[in-house]
């Protein structure tokens, strides 16, 4: 047993990549959200489609589904993963003249899938960013975070509830 909650360094504080062959395969489904807040002006650029650059939102799905499947590229120490789903959603908030991204990523897997969800939001969340910021450079990318996720030993959490993943 490692004597620390911290999984990815041995007994003897090296990191290394973890031993995942002893757990079950199950289904994983992780779940992702943040934003990019932005001036009206900007905000009124995408939400009215006539960004220089095109379709910024299109874009940025595309972008963020392969932000998930390549996040043990990008992760050092993340297991390349058979992704079997990736869904990328964004709204826009008018009244705080956001862009909020939501992905969920699923697998059937030995390890979760929460840091290809939350490598696909900050991927669609920086392409929103690069597409706009040749009107905008003060674009404020926040709060990025797990909303969700299922499966695996650990079942089920979700944010802002008590569970056997939350820190006391």
């Amino acid at each position: 047993m490692n004597p620390t909650p911290l999984t990815h360094f041995d007994a003897q504080g090296q990191a290394h990549m973890v031993d995942v062959a002893a757990k079950a395969e199950t289904h994983r489904v992780a779940r992702a959200g943040g934003s990019i807040r932005m001036r009206p002006e900007t905000f009124a650029l995408v939400a009215g489609g006539t960004a220089k650059k095109g379709d910024v939102i299109g874009i940025a799905r595309i972008a963020a589904i392969q932000g998930a499947k390549r996040t043990s590229d990008l992760i050092p120490l993340c297991h390349p993963l058979p992704i079997t789903r990736v869904a990328v959603d964004f709204e826009l908030d008018a009244a705080t003249h956001s862009v909020h991204c939501t992905a969920q990523v699923e697998t059937l897997g030995r390890t979760g899938v929460e840091m290809e969800a939350l490598t696909a939001v900050q991927v669609g969340l920086l392409t929103v960013y690069d597409m706009l910021k040749a009107a905008d450079r003060g674009m404020v990318m926040g709060n990025i975070r797990v909303l969700e996720k299922r499966g695996g030993k650990s079942g089920e959490w979700h944010a802002g509830h008590a569970g056997p993943d939350t820190a006391a």
